[in-house]
């Protein structure tokens, strides 16, 4: 993993006050292997499996594309949204990443806000990113 360069990289990392999940899909209709362009979708579900109400205000992406190398994605919450949850609430989105190549994977972090004003961040598993067999043949010649 690499270093993280964010302005927050000291808040503490706290596991057991948020679930991160993600569901990963190739999105054939939107994709053009011959061009390398691959589309991803990805489902996350943010669940606040603590004690406390908090809020997501920031996110932090790390991804890394087989062709075009790494990069990092910063903002301020998630897809327009800056959700609240209170225990035991959940939060669903979906979002995309293109890659130039067929493999990748993505993982990062998520900033909370908890009612009293601190703040921690919540660990993004890295889950991978793979176009199907029939897709990663069509490379451009």
């Amino acid at each position: 993993m690499t270093a993280d360069r964010s302005p927050r990289a000291d808040l503490p990392l706290e596991t057991g006050a948020v679930r991160i999940r993600v569901e990963t899909r190739y999105a054939e209709a939107h994709s053009n292997p011959s061009a390398w362009r691959y589309v991803f979708v990805y489902h996350v579900t943010i669940e606040n499996v603590g004690h406390e109400t908090v809020q997501l205000f920031w996110r932090h992406w790390r991804i890394h594309d087989l062709v075009a190398g790494d990069h990092e994605v910063t903002g301020e919450g998630v897809v327009g949204e800056s959700p609240v949850l209170e225990p035991g609430d959940a939060h669903r989105y979906q979002s995309f990443c293109v890659l130039r190549g067929h493999s990748g994977h993505m993982e990062g972090f998520y900033h909370f806000r908890r009612t009293d004003g601190s703040v921690f961040r919540a660990e993004i598993p890295r889950f991978l990113l793979h176009a199907p067999p029939e897709a990663v043949g069509l490379y451009p010649t």
